[in-house]
Parts: C-alpha cells; sequence; structure tokens
C-alpha cells in the first residue's frame, strides 16, 4: 500500500503542527510517495527559505508518474457537480487521478477530499 501525501498535509508537518504522527510511521515504514504537481508547490517556497535538507529528502521520496488523463477529469469536475460539489480543483483533481491509477491512498487535510471521497471512490488516510 502507498500513500500519496497532499501538499495540505507537507504543509502542517513541515510547521511542527499536532496530530501528523501517522506521516511519521507512514515515512518510516517507506509508504509514502509523491508526484511532481505536489512537488512543484512545495519545493519553491522550501528554496526561498533556503530548506536544502527538507528539498534533497522531497527528491528521494518515490515519485508517482503523472499521467494526466483530460477528459477524465472533465467526467470527475462533472460528478463532482452533478453530486453538488462546486470548486474542486483541477490539481485536486489531478491528485486523486493520480492516486487511482497507482491503487494509492491519499492522505489530505484539504476539505475537498472529503467532499469527493465518496462520489470519486477514493481511498483517504483517515
Amino acid at each position: 500500500m502507498s500513500i500519496l501525501v497532499d501538499t495540505s498535509v507537507w504543509i502542517e508537518y513541515f510547521r511542527g503542527s499536532d496530530g501528523f504522527d501517522k506521516l511519521d510511521f507512514f515515512i518510516d515504514e517507506n509508504l509514502v510517495v509523491t508526484n511532481d504537481l505536489i512537488l512543484s508547490e512545495l519545493i519553491p517556497f522550501l528554496k526561498i527559505r533556503k530548506q536544502r535538507r527538507l528539498v534533497n529528502l522531497l527528491n528521494e521520496i518515490n515519485k508517482l508518474k503523472l499521467s494526466v488523463i483530460w477528459e477524465q477529469l472533465i467526467d470527475y469536475q462533472y460528478t463532482c457537480l452533478k453530486n453538488g460539489v462546486n470548486g474542486v480543483g483541477i490539481s485536486d483533481l489531478i491528485i486523486v487521478q493520480n492516486a487511482k491509477q497507482n491503487q494509492c491512498s491519499i492522505y489530505s487535510i484539504d476539505k475537498h477530499f472529503d467532499l469527493i471521497k465518496n462520489i470519486l471512490k477514493i481511498k483517504l488516510v483517515e
């Protein structure tokens, strides 16, 4: 089982927020994966803050290949809207697609994932 850790979790983890002991366990067990989308959201800010060690560590995490299928993203967005869920960003839908393509769970604190988990049948880390 692999766990795709969303940017929202990494940000709180790096801030030292409470409640992210699970992430330490997942890291220790080598369950964490990432992708270029998540890294592109995290790394520029870390570089500005001269956090080279964190950048290097993030780049060592197993990276899932992104294979964006736009037709499927359109279908995901349509399904969300049809079910009354508005405002889900394309980046979140790409993360969903990438996790599903690789049979991964998603670890996120972004409320959008809770709203769409049953609609798009995604596995979330609780």
